[in-house]
């Protein structure tokens, strides 16, 4: 515009200079002219103002004007709108034009509204106004914001969308990051449904760095809870009933929020049966009546129960159920050592695994029954008042030893199956549930064994007979040598005081005794004394020489045999014995093949070769 005017003010001199030259080209007069003055342009070019007048003008206008600086946010009105731009005055010489765009987020801005602007330039290339909405928008929002977090304020924004973990607010024209543990004080599991609202919120976090900003709307609730639970806990008595809403279920339990105070009610509390998930009993977000059953001196800590709300269902049981009574229920647990069968709703008995079979031997529940059998059992034990039951099954089935005397009288044989070893001896089963013991002793007449498992192993099958009966007791003494003569009847003939026999010294025990491996498989004890030789020396491993039995203990199963007796006082040859021993008898070489075994074995074969020297005896006389 100013340069308008001044092009105009040209034109309009160089007019007048013209009229001027062409008077000048006249013809001169000759009246006498009056002194030439100088043309003042600076009064043609402000409206025939003088320069003093123009500088007042300006000092009044400049006092007109905002001061305003670059780089800082202020206040405008709109002037004007087109489809593209706004025209903001902010009382300045020239007015400024923002982008339509940054103010699409109010869609009602019409001319005479007063918006934020921030100052990009005072003038840029052409002389212009540069301003800023959206800048000013976010300068003015991280004041604002800076400003609520030292203060505490309350303020309102609007969700945008949903992100991870959270939702993004618009607050004060930026983005904020809402946490989805700061949306409420129970756990929100939908957060789609926040999406488009406004909400209320304070500001909890500012990291300058990165520009974030995080806003809490659960600290809003928290505040006005704070109250409400300080007159709840205020009041928390032992065996009052709250209504509360399930707010989280675990494995152990489920967490109840009461208004603002959480409890716990454990899975043992949530019924009186067996509940293997609390998931069977109650849902999220539920709300249900509970009862207090205990709290810490601080009362942070809160026991709730819900089966408490019922009656027992031991108070329901039939007055008329007593021991000995049948009952039918369901396995809901196995343990090793026993099942707990469901008979009723809450009400449980325990068998143990002693009661599933008449069998003695150590077995585990599960050898029996699995969970979710139905089963029958007799109730062995009634403890109303502690609410205890024991069962049994295996009074369903009969007694083996009812009749034990009938089926396994003394001295009766039968065959049994080894189960287990004790150092004393081996356990073995008639049927099931009828056990009996052989004693090491009696598992063998001549072989000196030191644990059973050098005789046998579990699972073989043996023939024993009975020695002792106890039914009161439930006992049976059992033996194994005792289907076969006892040999040492026998070798207390063969083998009596003074007999020479041929041995083998099959062990050497150094400074005490040698063992020496008579006939017949039998072994005898020779003192390192009665080792020494007729020539001096001692006789060593694995010599066979004549021996002198110096000592039979047929009770002990003892023979102590002597080589240096054999020479000595006269004894230097074999007795009449000696020659019965070492012969070719069937009846003997029986006996020998027999020692290859556990037992002597043929019972025939021994009692011929007693016969035979009975025989020999009589015809001597």
């Amino acid at each position: 515009m100013a340069n308008k005017e001044n092009e105009a003010a040209e034109s309009k001199a160089e007019e007048v200079v013209d009229q001027a030259a062409t008077e000048t080209n006249q013809e001169p007069k000759e009246e006498k002219k009056a002194p030439k003055q100088e043309f003042d342009w600076f009064a043609y070019e402000n409206d025939g103002f003088s320069e003093e007048e123009v500088a007042k003008l300006n000092e009044v206008y400049d006092g007109s004007l905002t001061s305003i600086n670059e780089k800082e946010v202020i206040d405008g009105i709109v002037i004007a709108m087109t489809k593209k731009e706004i025209v903001i005055n902010v009382n300045y010489k020239s007015e400024g034009v923002v982008p339509i765009n940054e103010f699409r987020y109010n869609p009602d801005l019409k001319v005479g509204d007063s918006v934020e602007v921030f100052v990009e330039q005072l003038e840029d290339k052409y002389g212009q106004l540069v301003l800023s909405h959206r800048t000013a928008r976010t300068h003015r929002a991280w004041q604002r914001v800076n400003e609520v977090l030292k203060t505490g304020e309350v303020i309102t924004g609007f969700v945008k969308c949903r992100t991870k973990g959270g939702l993004i607010v618009d607050v004060f024209g930026i983005e904020a990051f809402l946490p989805g543990s700061q949306i409420d004080v129970k756990p929100i599991r939908d957060y789609d449904q926040f999406v488009g609202k406004n909400m209320e919120f304070k500001v909890v976090k500012i990291n300058h760095e990165f520009r974030n900003v995080v806003v809490s709307h659960k600290a809003l609730i928290e505040a006005e809870l704070e109250e409400q639970k300080k007159q709840i806990i205020g009041g928390l008595e032992k065996g009052q009933v709250l209504e509360g809403t399930v707010k989280n279920i675990t494995s152990y339990g489920v967490f109840i929020d009461l208004g603002g105070v959480d409890g716990l009610i454990h899975i043992t509390d949530l019924s009186w049966g067996r509940v293997n998930h609390p998931e069977e009993i109650v849902t999220l977000d539920e709300r249900i009546n509970v009862v207090i059953l205990d709290f810490d001196d601080n009362k942070k800590r809160i026991a709730l129960g819900l089966k408490q709300l019922q009656s027992h269902p031991w108070d329901a049981l039939d007055e008329k159920t007593q021991v000995g009574d049948k009952v039918t229920g369901k396995v809901v647990v196995l343990a090793d050592y026993g099942a707990f069968i469901e008979i009723a709703p809450g009400v449980e008995g325990l068998i143990h695994v002693s009661e599933m079979s008449w069998s003695q031997h150590l077995r585990s529940a599960q050898d029996f029954l699995k969970v979710g059998d139905e089963v029958e059992a007799v109730v062995l034990t009634l403890d109303r008042e502690e609410r205890k039951m024991s069962l049994g099954i295996k009074q369903l089935m009969p007694d083996p030893w009812e009749d034990i005397d009938k089926k396994y009288p003394v001295d009766s044989k039968h065959k049994a199956i080894v189960r287990n070893f004790t150092n004393f001896g081996v356990f073995v089963e008639l049927e099931e549930g009828v056990d009996g013991l052989i004693h090491i002793s009696d598992l063998s007449w001549q072989k000196k064994i030191k644990h059973p498992s050098e005789f046998c192993k579990v699972g073989d099958e043996m023939e024993v007979v009975v020695l002792e009966l106890d039914r009161d007791n439930r006992r049976i003494a059992l033996g194994h040598k005792q289907l076969e003569e006892n040999p040492w009847d026998v070798f207390e003939e063969m083998f009596s005081e003074g007999s020479t026999h041929q041995g083998t010294i099959i062990e050497d025990k150094k400074d005490k005794a040698a063992v020496v491996g008579l006939p017949h498989g039998v072994e005898g004890i020779c003192p390192k004394k009665h080792l020494r030789k007729e020539d001096g020396s001692n006789a060593t491993l694995d010599e066979t020489l004549d021996f002198k039995v110096i000592e039979f203990n047929k009770d002990a199963k003892k023979i102590v045999v002597s080589h240096t007796r054999t020479f000595e006082a006269g004894e230097d040859k074999p007795s009449k014995s000696k020659k019965s021993s070492g012969g070719g008898s069937k009846a003997v070489k029986a006996i020998n093949d027999s020692n290859e075994k556990s037992t002597l074995g043929d019972l025939d074969a021994l009692s011929a070769l007693k016969s035979e020297m009975e025989g020999k005896e009589e015809a001597g006389e």
